[in-house]
């Protein structure tokens, strides 16, 4: 397999090859000062507030899907092999496209400057092929990443509504089937690296190049979907001179689902392995649909919110608590731990320099499990957990026989509550005195910090009231509410 030294990519109908181009450059910068495209707006710098919000054109089982991603933390070489779709492309010939229309029509813009990115991630809403009518939750979930400061949501939901409630029928839409094979012709199975030994951004085709390739610079960066290593440079302002992505590894998105295992390829994102992940328990249908936004789950992988080490990730505690296994490769030797023992302590994982995360596997909830993921956060959408719990309560009857309960914001590392589960077993699910007893463990299982997003004595309350409720619903055979609360607010800004 050759490599070529080109990323490729397509734009306004055209192929753009650039050979010189920086590790770190984002797909925003590159638009803005490169292209002086400047309709794409720098917000928050940091994926947060969606004005940068663009359109990557993909394949997904031999299907051309239009994404939302925030273009402030993208890196170019992400884009190899994709279509951009920017707010500049969307009108044609002095015609507004019918997102835009909409959005003229229920005045859905004040000062503007947010409104390019609502008009993108409408804009994936609108090819998405459902025919959303009055879906207005679908709206809300697609717009949840785009924050406005002047006009209440209210007309941009409208907006929405309006235009996303007939089939596609557009430039992009007509025109599918020339992208579909354009983007194939893209898809050469060539390794990508631009730049030298010393700076280089390099995407391997294969596992076996892409395990080399890391073997061979170990102080490179991988790369999965740079939701949290674009902070790195947009934020940190951190020189990474090597970076080798994992997103042109097919095997690494991999998804496969068995009667009895998941498992989950490292590159696959948030949005390819939603309805898998989702199959496994309802309550895993919202947390999945609580990972950060549309454009985080379109970009985040699975395998890069676990290699980060975040103790406030919120994939860690509930695939801990299903006994995940992770798989680990350096060069050709491969292993397998369990989840909860590849986080050793804060900004420590049990990963060699040069290793890469493969996948990570999990056997299917029995009849006579219980699973429970509950998120707390100062918002409902969009918002980074302040505690997020995982639980799989096992039950042979009445009698707790098994519990695994993990957390994260609770300590420097995803957790389990070890003591508080060997408290419960044993215990029947409805006897309420010794549950009470059961969680007065926490103590002993966590000694949280105060942040900026909690009180330590505010994360150990609510660890023990995510517990209690999920043994309630778990006794009464009724699950409580699928739009919980945030923190000391409502669940939509719409």
């Amino acid at each position: 397999m050759t490599t070529r030294n080109a990323l490729t990519f397509r734009h306004q109908g055209k192929t753009v090859r650039l050979t010189d181009i920086a590790p770190t450059m984002t797909v925003l910068d590159w638009l803005r000062f490169n292209r002086q495209l400047v309709g794409t707006k720098e917000g928050c710098g940091e994926g947060d507030c969606g004005a940068c919000t663009v359109a990557l054109g993909r394949l997904r089982d031999g299907g051309l899907v239009y994404e939302p991603v925030n273009a402030c933390i993208l890196l170019m070489g992400q884009l190899d092999g994709c279509e951009l779709v920017t707010v500049e492309d969307l009108a044609r010939d002095g015609v507004l496209h019918a997102v835009q229309q909409a959005l003229v029509n229920h005045n859905g813009s004040q000062c503007g400057f947010c409104t390019p990115g609502f008009v993108m991630s409408l804009f994936t809403l609108y090819h998405d092929g459902l025919a959303v009518g009055g879906d207005r939750e679908a709206v809300l979930t697609r717009i949840a990443g785009n924050l406005c400061r002047c006009t209440g949501y209210r007309p941009i939901v409208e907006a929405g509504l309006e235009a996303c409630a007939k089939p596609a029928n557009d430039q992009f839409s007509k025109a599918r089937d020339e992208i579909t094979a354009a983007l194939k012709g893209l898809d050469d199975g060539e390794h990508l690296l631009v730049g030298n030994d010393e700076s280089f951004f390099a995407a391997p085709a294969s596992l076996d190049e892409l395990c080399a390739l890391a073997s061979r610079h170990p102080d490179a960066t991988l790369l999965g979907g740079a939701t949290d290593v674009g902070l790195w440079v947009t934020k940190h302002l951190r020189i990474l001179p090597k970076i080798i992505h994992t997103g042109r590894v097919s095997a690494l998105h991999e998804v496969s689902m068995t009667p009895e295992c998941l498992v989950v390829g490292a590159a696959a994102t948030y949005a390819e392995a939603e309805s898998a992940l989702a199959s496994l328990d309802p309550d895993l249908a919202i947390w999945s649909n609580r990972l950060g936004s549309a454009q985080v789950r379109a970009s985040g992988t699975i395998g890069g919110n676990i290699a980060n080490g975040s103790p406030i990730g919120d994939s860690p505690p509930v695939l801990i608590a299903l006994g995940a296994q992770l798989t680990l490769r350096l060069g050709s030797a491969e292993r397998t731990i369990p989840l909860e023992d590849f986080f050793i302590a804060y900004g420590r994982q049990d990963r060699a320099p040069g290793e890469v995360v493969v996948s990570v596997a999990v056997n299917r909830p029995g009849p006579a499990d219980h699973v429970r993921a509950f998120k707390i956060a100062k918002r409902f959408d969009q918002d980074i957990s302040a505690v997020m719990m995982g639980l799989k309560l096992t039950l042979d009857g009445r009698l707790i026989t098994g519990a695994r309960i993990a957390f994260g914001g609770m300590a420097g590392t995803p957790k389990r509550a070890t003591a508080t589960e060997a408290a419960l077993i044993g215990l029947s699910i409805d006897d309420a005195a010794g549950r009470s007893s059961a969680l007065n463990h926490l103590s002993t299982d966590f000694t949280p910090l105060d942040d900026l997003r909690a009180s330590a004595r505010y994360r150990l309350r609510a660890a023990r009231g995510l517990i209690e409720k999920a043994l309630i619903e778990i006794a009464t055979g009724e699950r409580g509410s699928t739009r919980l609360a945030p923190v000391g607010g409502a669940t939509h800004a719409a």
